[in-house]
């Protein structure tokens, strides 16, 4: 079930997103919506790409503990 909230901008920053939602025909919501969601997206790096990092950097000592 959505939550409702009030997000206030700076008054810069909130007329550039009304001026955006205009020209793309789209609600100021969606847009700070898909913005949350994209930093989201790149600030969380997949589980997988971790560990794989992990496994690389760490290997000779992975090894060591076999």
């Amino acid at each position: 079930m959505p939550r409702h909230c009030t997000l206030r901008l700076p008054d810069g920053l909130g007329a550039k997103l009304t001026g955006r939602a205009r020209r793309e025909g789209r609600s100021k919501q969606e847009l700070a919506i898909e913005a949350i969601r994209d930093t989201q997206d790149r600030a969380e790096p997949e589980v997988d790409d971790v560990l794989a990092e992990l496994m690389d950097s760490h290997a000779e000592i992975l090894d060591h503990l076999k």
